[in-house]
């Protein structure tokens, strides 16, 4: 499919209508509060003059995102065929998921502070418990919609019950399982800013985004501020675009979602 010059000049000239919108901004607010919307370039020169601790950082949150995202897509979908495997096992289980999800994972952060001491570990599990839920209730959608007809084929067939799943239901759910990674990997950075905000420290010497968003904003160092919130949004792009990429993978050759005419 060809990219039109319009495609791809129409982001560009948008981002800069922001930066625009964004100069304006700071330009209008009286003096003794601009400091609260630095202008573009003190960010940049804020990001140029810290970007080795603003990357390490970055580097620390990404590793804390993408542990806590792998075990949720190991545990999560090992999970979903448990549920989709049995009515009593999502009966007996799925409303305890439920209450999981609902629980506010700020709770967690004082045990975690209390029973784990490696930093990055607790950033992890924080974003395991966030990305957790949407792979489960998408992956265990998709293993339970399958076409009736060919199930029917499969039972007449006297196919197992393994087969049914290796056969049939699981390649069935591969596009609701990539809707719900694409979720998880957004919410994998925010998971692992959160849980470096409330559980993290600056052991070993290197902080990561959310450590470093609480000693920021605590020196009113508020260009360096905006420049850690940017850096943790091109971490999210990076996941997503990760995730998109590996989907293309897998279902670009037989998925209806992809036109290969276009």
């Amino acid at each position: 499919m060809r990219l039109r010059p319009l495609t791809l000049l129409a982001p560009v000239a948008t981002g800069l209508l922001l930066l625009g919108l964004w100069q304006l901004l700071h330009t209008s607010l009286s003096p003794e509060r601009q400091y609260l919307v630095p202008a573009p370039a003190q960010v940049a020169a804020a990001f140029a003059e810290n970007r080795a601790e603003l990357l390490s950082g970055a580097l620390t949150t990404a590793s804390g995102a993408a542990l806590g995202l792998l075990g949720a897509v190991i545990l999560g979908y090992a999970f979903s065929i448990a549920l989709a495997f049995s009515k009593l096992t999502r009966a007996a289980l799925f409303p305890y998921l439920m209450a999981l999800q609902m629980m506010p994972i700020i709770v967690f952060a004082p045990i975690l502070v209390l029973v784990i001491d490696a930093s990055l570990a607790r950033v992890a599990i924080i974003t395991f418990l966030i990305c957790f839920f949407p792979l489960v209730v998408n992956t265990t959608q998709g293993l339970l919609s399958v076409d009736p007809q060919l199930l029917d084929f499969f039972r007449l067939s006297k196919a197992s019950r393994l087969d049914e799943f290796r056969r049939l239901r699981i390649p069935t759910a591969q596009p609701y399982f990539f809707t719900g990674l694409r979720i998880a990997a957004t919410l994998a950075p925010i998971g692992a800013i959160v849980g470096d905000y409330t559980a993290g420290n600056a052991q070993g010497g290197t902080a990561g985004l959310g450590f470093q968003i609480v000693l920021t904003s605590s020196r009113f160092q508020m260009p360096q501020l905006y420049a850690t919130a940017f850096i943790g949004c091109a971490l999210g792009f990076l996941f997503v675009a990760l995730v998109v990429a590996l989907q293309w993978l897998v279902l670009h050759r037989w998925h209806d979602s992809y036109d290969r005419a276009r």
